[in-house]
This record gives structure tokens, sequence and C-alpha cells, in this order.
């Protein structure tokens, strides 16, 4: 079983800076590919990055250049570094675990992420 629990949401203006971090735990076959994804207000949950347990990272195009994922395995921590943050990433974002990938990548796409956790609410102020 794979637990995982977000911290580091909160309020900021447009163009500051967070730091998202997501404590996971759970086998290494579980938890290959981790990733963040969000929902925001009206909207269906998107993926926002991934990364895989080799370091290999894909992101939507909305936050290339701005938001960077990575992971600390030997502390079972997954992050995110949000910067030049925008009104539009207003969210809540979850991280997920999988252990399904293509040749070292892992999917953007929420379908094939067994696991997740509860969320933590990002709000950006223009």
């Amino acid at each position: 079983q794979v637990q995982l629990v977000e911290s580091g949401g909160g309020s900021v203006q447009a163009g500051r800076s967070l730091r998202l971090s997501c404590a996971f735990s759970g086998d290494t076959y579980s938890t290959e590919c981790l990733g963040w994804f969000r929902r925001g207000l009206g909207n269906e949950r998107e993926g926002v990055a991934t990364i895989h347990t080799g370091g290999t990272t894909t992101y939507a195009d909305s936050v290339k250049a701005r938001f960077t994922i990575s992971r600390d395995n030997a502390k079972n921590s997954l992050y995110l570094q949000l910067n030049n943050l925008k009104p539009e990433d207003t969210a809540m974002y979850f991280c997920a675990a999988s252990p399904y990938s293509v040749g070292g990548y892992c999917h953007l796409s929420e379908s094939t992420y067994n696991y997740w956790g509860q969320g933590t609410q990002v709000t950006v102020s223009s």
C-alpha cells in the first residue's frame, strides 16, 4: 500500500514562488513513477509534471521553464518548485504514484496512477 501526503501550499501573489512537498511510503515498484497533478475550480484534473525513479522528467507545456519536479528516494520525498506563479496556476495540487512507465518516462495522464494524496491548495492572486 502506498501513502502520499502533500504539504507546502498557500496563497501568494503572482510572480512569487512556492515549494510543494509530498512524503510517500510504499515499495519501489509502486512508486516507480511519481507525479504532480492539479485541479482548478470547475476544471478536470490535469498532469503537471512527472518523474521516474531514474530521474527522467516530463512537464505540461503550461508549466515548462517555471516548475521543477524532483524526488529524493532516500528521504521518500517528492517536490515541486513553482516559480513565477500566475493566477491560472491556482488549483488543488495532488501527488500520485504509479508503477507504469514507457521507456523510462512516466505518463502525464492520471489514468495510470493508482495512489493519490489528499491535495494541497495553491492560490495565486494578481
